[in-house]
């Protein structure tokens, strides 16, 4: 440790003696009686040292009044730096700020509010590229399509005559058992209308969140279209600030998380300043005669009129 780091953390005596200075500069500062007891200094650096009052006021627990008082080298007079208030180690501080975007949490949405997405939301992008490609979430991808155009043949141990059964691929069971679909039953036209009118009932334009939506699912982003006849009047809602989300939703539904509904523009960013150092401005102490709104006239027009 060099002796300069020891020096300033050894407080000056002078500095620190000063407290009736301190004290009346904080009770300048503040209000009249709200100024406690000198509660310690603390060395800031040479000859600077910082002194610590109570504070009384109402709503300040734990707080303190700082007063940095300072000594020039070779000066056996204290002068006074700077009064602030600031928190204690145990004073009651306001919680830390976070955006409202943080606060959000899911089912905060309700029947009329709007809740805007950010111009470059990593949720969405452009539904419309131009790109002869599938979508991302289409279940035709480029590596189906390779399949689709190389030689679809099963290796079996020798020519279908010398095997105990032919293949059973080609099979109307196995093809369905290939793509997830082998199923003794399927849903029936009965069954489809009545989920449809549960859905609809539940997340259907007659809602109140739909009622007070700006905008219908149809145009969302969020929106995951399901397939098969469904898909011409439901899809699946999947934005987590909405009420619905991964629900079944009706195609004329709507809610405040539209993602086309209010888009925040990016904030303006202002141009850097430029600071010419090469030029003067020069300003004038005094505005000139002429600068002002009314005519200057000379004594002799005046003089008719008299003096006021």
């Amino acid at each position: 440790m060099s002796a300069a780091t020891t020096r300033s953390r050894t407080p000056d005596r002078l500095c620190a003696e000063a407290v009736d200075l301190a004290r009346g500069a904080a009770e300048e500062a503040a209000a009249p009686g709200v100024v406690g007891e000198h509660v310690g200094l603390v060395s800031e650096g040479d000859r600077v040292v910082t002194h610590f009052f109570e504070c009384k006021e109402l709503g300040y627990r734990g707080w303190r009044w700082a007063v940095t008082v300072a000594r020039a080298s070779r000066a056996k007079i204290v002068t006074l730096d700077e009064v602030v208030l600031l928190p204690g180690p145990d004073a009651l501080l306001a919680p830390e700020w976070v955006p409202w975007s943080e606060r959000l949490r899911p089912g905060d949405l309700g029947p009329g509010d709007l809740l805007p997405t950010d111009a470059e939301d990593l949720r969405l992008e452009p539904g419309y590229s131009g790109e002869d490609g599938p979508p991302p979430n289409s279940a035709v991808s480029e590596e189906m399509a390779e399949l689709v155009e190389a030689e679809d043949a099963e290796v079996t141990a020798g020519p279908p005559r010398n095997l105990p059964m032919a293949p059973s691929r080609g099979s109307i069971a196995a093809v369905a058992e290939e793509l997830g679909m082998r199923r003794a039953r399927v849903l029936s036209r009965y069954g489809l209308h009545v989920a449809a009118d549960r859905w609809e009932e539940a997340f259907g334009p007659k809602t109140p969140m739909a009622q007070a939506a700006p905008a219908t699912c149809v145009s969302c982003g969020f929106l995951v279209p399901l397939g098969g006849s469904l898909g011409q009047a439901f899809g699946v809602c999947a934005n987590e600030f909405s009420p619905a989300d991964g629900r079944v939703v009706s195609l004329a539904y709507g809610c405040g998380g539209h993602s086309e509904a209010a888009v925040m523009p990016k904030p303006p960013q202002p141009a850097p300043p430029v600071v010419d150092e090469t030029r003067v401005d020069p300003f004038p102490l005094r505005p000139a005669r002429d600068s002002g709104s009314v005519p200057v006239t000379g004594d002799d027009d005046t003089a008719e009129l008299g003096h006021s």
